[in-house]
């Protein structure tokens, strides 16, 4: 940056310093007040990096004149260490269901403040910045240009990290909009929309200024990633507050309006967030680890244009028998049956890339992964339009059996992906010949495998329990049994729950050792993963 242009970001951070310390003096509420001596706290420190350098030189690789690879690197960091973060908590609230007593009677430690904590970890500080930092590595590398706006992309980052850290302290001091995915209150809401809004121009501008005339697929996924949960974000999120230094507000839709909205996002975030972006995230790295040409490109373009298309109407299937009208029910139950196809032509292309490099799945595990993440893939978009069906709806909604689909593709689909990701990239952008050692690659891929069939096998069996329990009547017309009854029959399953979770945080925790290990230059010298196969054999 210019000289100029550090005073006026100097002029920005000190007015915004001095407008949150008086919205805190003024707030009417302990959150309110403590969320804004966060944004002072933040801003104060950006002033304190400004005045100690007069360009953004620090941050932009001095030297590198190719690629903007500094920010993905602080990106791979930031998405080690929030997922460690959500698989942590997530470990500690399956255990506080199955062991009520580790809610320890503390409200900021119950399971309904930390709920939130483990999603929000999970999906958009671990997914989210998994999907920002790869993005901007695809589209660099498949633009052959540097990225646009290289300041405003250092602020997404650091600004994305920033909501990370108002939404969760404001999930445990009991700051809420009772949104599923969408929880932080309006103040929140509105810097996310600033940071969003910056990670669209910084992506768009690359795109535009590309040198490569054709722009591949997996921009396609991203950029439609980031353009939906735009829309989403913005209409779900509308609220009135109560006052402007007041950390309440009410939303501005209520009734069966709010749950369409509400679901209209929800199932469109697990969409776009948790499926295009990570699509894209597929359409690069598969074929760069396996070496291989995408199956077919004509299969990818006819997989983009049919998802966004459908994805967005299947929100519905979330409210069967409720008071939205039959009509609009119905229609998201077609619409989520209808995506049953595309979402398997993407699957089918993913692992038909490997057409003629199935062997290199004996030896490199961080493949074995990404295969084992498109079949999950494949799992949970048959499982998903099953479950949207009217009559599979009436015994599956409300139990376990949703909480095992949404973790089977979470943890198989999302994580497994992400984590080949990064086994992918860090070697490339801290200059390294390789991986510290492929052997502990192997490792977490069982373990983790290991987490997730433990997991979604047991609230599967616990979940269709649960439902045949649930509409259990006699030939008096009464309730066989209660609902402590179905808790009870359920405590087994809570406890194999948690001893998934902790193997998957296991798996984590190798990675996390791994690519330690690796950024330091280490390298492990392992018996050859084929030699081992064939000696366990």
């Amino acid at each position: 940056m210019d000289p100029l242009s550090t005073m006026f970001a100097l002029a920005a951070s000190l007015f915004s310093v001095i407008l949150a310390l008086y919205a805190s003096s003024q707030a009417e509420d302990f959150i309110f007040g403590f969320h804004m001596l966060v944004f002072a706290a933040a801003g104060g420190l950006l002033i304190l990096y400004l005045a100690r350098t007069v360009s953004f030189q620090q941050m932009t690789e001095k030297g590198e004149a190719t690629y903007s690879d500094g920010i993905i690197r602080y990106g791979v960091i930031a998405t080690l260490f929030w997922g460690i973060v959500g698989f942590l908590v997530g470990v500690l609230i399956a255990s506080q269901l199955a062991f009520p007593s580790l809610n320890l009677d503390l409200e900021w430690t119950s399971f309904g403040r930390l709920r939130p904590l483990h999603t929000s970890a999970v999906i958009f500080a671990f997914g989210g910045n998994a999907l920002i930092a790869t993005s901007f590595y695809c589209v660099q590398r498949t633009c052959r240009t540097r990225l646009a706006f290289e300041p405003l992309a250092w602020f997404v980052f650091w600004g994305y990290q920033l909501f990370i850290v108002l939404a969760a302290t404001g999930y445990v001091l009991g700051s809420t909009q009772a949104k599923e995915y969408a929880e932080p209150e309006w103040y929140v809401d509105i810097w996310l929309t600033i940071v969003w809004v910056s990670y669209l121009l910084v992506f768009f501008f690359t795109l535009l200024r590309r040198r490569e005339p054709h722009i591949y697929v997996a921009n396609w996924f991203y950029l439609g990633f980031i353009v939906t949960v735009a829309m989403l974000h913005v209409v779900n999120g509308l609220a009135v507050p109560v006052s402007p230094f007041s950390s309440v507000s009410y939303s501005a839709f209520s009734g069966v309006q709010s749950a369409l909205v509400q679901w209209w996002y929800g199932h469109n975030a697990v969409g776009f967030f948790l499926t295009a972006g990570f699509l894209g995230m597929m359409y690069y790295f598969v074929p760069k680890q396996a070496n291989r040409p995408v199956y077919s490109y004509r299969l990818s373009i006819i997989h983009f244009w049919s998802v966004i298309f459908l994805y967005i109407w299947a929100g519905p299937h979330h409210l069967h028998y409720t008071a939205l009208p039959d009509w609009a029910q119905t229609l998201g139950m077609v619409f989520s049956i209808m995506l049953w196809m595309p979402s398997w032509g993407g699957m089918i292309n993913g692992l038909m890339t490997l057409s003629g490099a199935w062997d290199k799945l004996r030896t490199d595990p961080i493949l074995r992964m990404m295969v084992a993440s498109i079949a999950f893939y494949g799992m949970a978009t048959f499982e998903g339009p099953l479950m949207s069906i009217k009559s599979v709806n009436a015994l599956s909604h409300y139990t376990d059996w949703t909480i095992g689909h949404v973790h089977s593709g979470a943890l198989g689909w999302n994580a497994l992906i992400s984590f080949g990701a990064i086994y992918y990239l860090v070697p490339k952008l801290w200059g390294r010949r390789e991986l510290y050692s492929l052997q502990l690659v192997n490792w977490h891929f069982w373990i983790a495998m290991m987490g997730i069939v433990i997991y979604a096998s047991s609230m599967w069996v616990s979940g269709i329990m649960q439902g045949l329990m649930w509409r259990e009547y006699n030939a008096d017309g009464f309730l066989v049994y209660s609902f402590a009854e179905t808790v009870m029959q359920m405590h087994p399953f809570y406890v194999l729950r948690a001893i998934g979770g902790l193997l998957f945080l296991i798996g984590g925790l190798i990675m996390v050792y791994n690519i330690w290990r690796t950024i330091r230059g280490e390298v492990k010298v392992d018996q050859p993963i084929s030699q081992v196969i064939t000696v366990g054999a």
